[in-house]
């Protein structure tokens, strides 16, 4: 029985990768038809569509009552998501960070990563706590706009390092790949949050761990392959911002939306050890930019050494 449900998981975890890329290829592809700038592409178009899978995921959940996976999905990807991603990413090649990315994008991701803390603090994340953050993502969005008006002119001869030619597709193209990306995150998305709440009731494992690790790193992939391979093709900015980008959507869409639908309980675990992490690693990312206005590869490994010793933490207590 438990090998089916792996089989399950695995086969749910491929279909969302896939419905993730597709969406960003078809979201992004008619961002950069429009004229938007790959920066912002990356921090909002991309980091969107790489956040819907948390957010189906997230859904599912939160209506079949398991709001313990759903809140560890959204702090374990938001850790996953620096420690593991940019981690790698800086591995892979050092990425250098723009004074204007930690001046104006940096504090909008640490400011709403202590919002989402405090919102927690009293147990629940409800209807009202869904109002403001939604109300935070429009205030956002409000700011990108605001950008992309300013920079206009920043667009002409500019690419984004993305594996196709996004921009090449045709719209129809574009619009199927999307509607394809939605129909796949759906699918994959409810075969791995069933499969999840059965392994760990078989293995008597924590929810919230399943959701904080293997659910959590499952739903950040796509992030990982659009950071690694802006790394490759360095594009710094794309890979930062893809992060930043996710870690905001990631509470203020996922988060706001589905507390809209059904309030999140939070337990007292996550309070105490969980947030805490997400902010621990929120902050650090600073210190290790603001040296050099880069992130070398010996402080990716640091960020994922850290992210491993959390894990381990995790774990751990299930090991006999």
């Amino acid at each position: 029985m438990i090998t089916i449900q792996l089989l399950w998981f695995t086969i749910g975890l491929v279909v969302l990768y896939f419905g993730a890329e597709w969406l960003v290829r078809g979201a992004a592809g008619l961002a950069i038809r429009y004229g938007m700038r790959p920066m912002v592409v990356g921090i909002t178009v991309v980091a969107l569509a790489t956040s819907m899978p948390e957010f189906v995921v997230n859904v599912l959940a939160a209506i079949g009552g398991d709001d313990s996976i759903a809140l560890g999905n959204v702090v374990g990807s938001n850790i996953a998501n620096i420690g593991l991603i940019l981690g790698i990413s800086a591995v892979v090649l050092p990425l250098t960070v723009s004074s204007n990315t930690l001046r104006n994008e940096y504090p909008m991701m640490l400011g709403v990563a202590v919002l989402f803390y405090v919102l927690a603090l009293d147990g629940v994340i409800g209807r009202l706590d869904g109002v403001l953050l939604m109300g935070c993502l429009g205030a956002f969005f409000f700011y990108v706009i605001r950008d992309t008006r300013k920079n206009a002119a920043a667009v002409a001869g500019q690419d984004i390092p993305l594996e196709a030619n996004l921009a090449g597709d045709s719209i129809l193209k574009q619009s199927l790949f999307i509607a394809a990306g939605v129909v796949a995150l759906a699918g994959g998305a409810q075969l791995m949050v069933s499969a999840a709440v059965t392994i760990a009731e078989f293995f008597h494992i924590s929810p919230i761990v399943i959701g904080l690790t293997v659910v959590a790193i499952g739903t950040s992939l796509p992030e990982l392959a659009a950071s690694v391979a802006s790394a490759l093709k360095k594009d710094a900015d794309m890979s930062i911002g893809n992060v930043l980008g996710s870690n905001l959507l990631n509470i203020l869409f996922v988060i706001g939306l589905v507390a809209l639908i059904q309030p999140l309980k939070v337990d007292a675990e996550s309070i105490r050890v969980h947030f805490p992490v997400m902010l621990g690693f929120s902050l650090l990312l600073l210190p290790l930019a603001w040296t050099r206005f880069q992130i070398s590869r010996f402080e990716g490994l640091l960020l994922l050494v850290g992210f491993a010793g959390y894990i381990v933490y995790l774990v751990l207590p299930y090991v006999r």
